[in-house]
């Protein structure tokens, strides 16, 4: 049986949230804030202890690990050419308080994120969605209209960016708000076959040990 792609509205709502399950794969239509910068992720927290200035609100929202190339038009604007997703785990340390401060609904990227992070998602009501690596053609091809591009000192991955998008997708529900999280089934799993896993290579390397001796 084909699996159900969900159609989702982005801000996420508190409901859409708390609906998903991991596994699940959905198509996302609405506005989304994207960076891949650390430095960036700094400059959030900053806007969270009250020492700078947010560019937009974030409350509510979503917050996803997705590199971006924007370059100024001749109008004055921003486009953007294109964008690719990012490796989550490096902003480990940093998103549980972004997630709880925010409240955010929706974080993403590649990778996953550990389980301080998936603790913090449970807490709030906030999914992970995972974007497959290398789909910036299928990715940036969703992108519709450049809603806005902050913090301009940064290098363009680096930026704040919001954009309009529709149809981006589709992207897997990695962790859900209930804190169930493939890369941690994926993880266990690893864990469990590893003591076999070394058996069996010690009886191969004991084999061709004794058959280089003979």
């Amino acid at each position: 049986m084909e699996e159900e792609i969900r159609r989702l509205r982005m801000p996420l709502s508190a409901e859409d949230a708390l609906s998903l399950r991991a596994g699940d794969m959905v198509l996302l239509d609405g506005e989304i804030t994207i960076t891949a910068g650390l430095p960036t992720h700094h400059r959030i927290i900053e806007v969270a202890e009250g020492r700078r200035e947010a560019p937009r609100d974030l409350h509510g929202g979503g917050l996803f690990h997705l590199g971006s190339y924007s370059r100024e038009t001749a109008e004055g604007g921003f486009e953007v050419l294109y964008m690719n997703p990012t490796t989550s785990t490096r902003f480990n340390g940093l998103m549980p308080g972004l997630i709880r401060h925010f409240g955010l609904r929706a974080v993403g990227g590649k990778g996953g994120l550990d389980a301080g992070c998936v603790e913090a998602m449970r807490e709030v009501g906030c999914v992970y969605l995972s974007f497959v690596g290398g789909g910036a053609p299928l990715l940036s091809d969703a992108i519709r209209a450049v809603v806005s591009v902050d913090w301009n000192d940064l290098v363009s991955h680096y930026r704040l960016v919001t954009l309009r998008v529709e149809a981006l997708g589709p992207v897997t529900v990695g962790i859900d708000a209930h804190g169930n999280s493939l890369y941690g089934s994926l993880s266990e799993t690893a864990a469990a076959r590893m003591p076999r896993i070394m058996d069996d290579l010690a009886r191969a390397r004991a084999q061709d040990g004794a058959e280089e001796v003979t």
